[in-house]
Formats: structure tokens, sequence, C-alpha cells
């Protein structure tokens, strides 16, 4: 079915009521904050986000007897917004509800463009992004090289992770021919199946002892992973859909896990399509590695690497040292920059 197009005014119209809701939401916040502020409040304490709900939060204590006790909290009006993994300071109110006084500086984090082009994080102090994907739904380059450069962009460690290893069959040769793109370029690559557990200790070796996000197309099998990987996440699991073959939105919020022997992992809502409107074009570059050595050698200085004679990457593709579903990959994300000159 031919997706509906809204007009101008049904659009503005939308906008005006998410930002009515969006306002009496902050109104019973800011009631239920002086309520609390009110009362008796505890000492500041660190404390993790390990899950948002809207204008509430789901914070762990990380220190003193309370350490690894969970409590729904209410942000302060002055605070910057929160995301999964941010490290906070907290007070301690009545029944087990709390007020989020400070954010602590972020070591890093992972952002996309919401549908208005506005920048929203993602996940805060990660230092390894972990793109799932699997031999249905079918896997995009594109998207998985929009991944890597956000991880390049933010000096995130990627790791490529093909789940549903037991559903390669000689038929998905474009499966193979993209693992073999990818580590030639030397990304590390791992092949698991949470259905039949092959590959997993691999990854668990892997993940021990960081901050790990799993991003990637819905139904690829990311909640399915948790639920293997951690037993006790109980992260609903979708199956995919019978008349499209995507997958179904089963996570609905990111949410940090802990590993028992250490590290953590963010499991966040599956997306078909992760905008990179907060790049450069030297982002973009910068994100294929396989252009690194070749970047500054062409003729012109301000080469666009499109027809320009004695353009050092048009020369290393004809040569066979770039792959053409790279190159075509890298023009597709120039052209959806909003400013692809920049």
């Amino acid at each position: 079915m031919a997706k509906r197009h809204l007009s101008r005014r049904q659009n503005w119209r939308i906008a005006k009521i998410q930002e009515e809701r969006l306002a009496r939401a902050s109104k019973r916040e800011q009631r239920a904050e002086h309520e609390l502020e009110g009362g008796d409040l505890g000492p500041e304490e660190p404390g993790l986000v390990i899950a948002h709900f809207g204008v509430q939060v789901e914070v762990e204590a990380t220190e003193g007897e309370h350490a690894g006790q969970i409590v729904r909290c209410h942000l302060r009006a002055n605070l910057p917004p929160l995301v999964t993994g941010d490290r906070i300071v907290w007070r301690r109110g009545q029944q087990d509800i709390g007020v989020i006084v400070a954010q602590q500086p972020r070591r890093s984090e992972l952002c996309r463009p919401d549908s208005r082009g506005q920048l929203k994080p993602v996940a805060a102090n990660v230092d390894r992004l972990v793109i799932v994907f699997a031999p249905l739904p079918e896997p995009h380059a594109n998207l998985i090289d929009r991944y890597l450069i956000a991880a390049e962009h933010a000096g995130i460690q990627p790791l490529l992770l093909l789940n549903k290893a037991d559903l390669l069959t000689p038929e998905n040769t474009h499966v193979s021919e993209l693992l073999a793109v990818y580590q030639r370029l030397g990304y590390p690559l791992l092949e698991v199946s949470a259905h039949g557990g092959e590959g997993l200790d691999r990854l668990r070796a892997e993940l021990d002892g960081h901050i790990s996000v799993f991003v990637g197309q819905s139904g690829v099998g990311k909640s399915s992973l948790v639920n293997t990987l951690l037993p006790e996440a109980q992260t609903r699991v979708g199956e995919l859909s019978e008349q499209s073959g995507k997958g179904t939105h089963t996570t609905t919020t990111a949410r940090l896990f802990h590993f028992p022997g250490g590290g953590d992992l963010i499991d966040s809502p599956g997306i078909r399509e992760f905008g990179l409107g907060h790049v450069s074009r030297a982002d973009v570059e910068a994100g294929f590695v396989e252009f690194r050595d070749l970047l500054g050698h062409c003729r012109f200085r301000d080469c666009r690497h499109d027809r320009e004679p004695g353009c050092a990457l048009l020369k290393a593709l004809d040569e066979g040292r770039i792959e053409p579903q790279r190159m075509a990959s890298y023009r597709h994300i120039l052209s959806s920059l909003p400013d692809p000159e920049y």
C-alpha cells in the first residue's frame, strides 16, 4: 500500500498536539517534583540511568547500602535531556521515588537526528557499538556503513555481528559477499546464532569489560541475543512480519543490563534508517577506512571524487582497491546530507 503523504497543515496539527501533550506532562512532573522537594530528601548520591520513559527515568543506585536498587526518578527542569548510560547525581525521596539533580560529564555519546532533524542522543558512555544484522531481514550495506560512520564520529569501537548464522545457505551468496567486504577492510566480525547458541561464548568474551550498545534493523534478533546472553532480562521478542518480512518493533526504549562478569549492555530500539545529518563530508570520508591513505592525493584539492581527472579514489576504484558497493554507499550517504558540500 502506498505511503500516505500528510499535508503541511496536518503535519503542523500533529506537531502542535505533541507539544501540548509534552507541556501537560511537564506540568505534572513539576508538581511531582515540588511535592518531593517539599518533603525530606536524602543526601546526594551517584547513580546510573538504566532506562528512560518520557519525562521520567529509572536510576540504579551505584554506591552505599542501596547499591543495585532501581528507583524511578523525576528530572529537574534545568537538566539537559538524559539517556540510558548517563551517570548522574540524585536524591532519594519517600516511597522509593527520587529526583535527579545533576548530570555527570559523558565520555562518549551515540546520536542520531530525529524526525525533525534535531540531534538526539541514543546512549551515553558506551565504548562498543555492536552492529547486528542477519540473513533475514536482508541486510543493507548502506545502513551498516552509516553505523560505522557514526561509531567513527563518536569515537566508539564497532563490532559487526551476524546473528542467525544458521540461516546462511548457498543461496545467500549476497550475505557472504557482504561479510567478505568488511573482513577485507579489517573490521572485527562475529557470526553467532541466538537460537542454536553458536559463537555466543566468543561474543560474551568480546563484550566483557565493555559498555556496549546493540543497534540494527528490527527483526535481526537483538532482543533474542539479549535474552540468550542475559536470561533474566526477559525482553520481548517479535516475529518477522509475514507480509513485509521486516521486523516488528519490540524494544521501545533503550535499556541497560549488567553482565555477571563485568561490563554492560544497552539494547536499543530497532531502526531501519540511521540519519547522519549531524556529520560533515569530512566525517563521512573518515568513516570509510579504505579512503584514509588516499585522501589528499587527488590532483585537485577540492576534488569531489566524482568524475575529476587525477582522483585518487576513482583510480583506486578502477584498480579494485575500493569496492564498488562501498563507493556507491559513500555517494548515497553524501547525497543525503543537508549540505553535502560542507
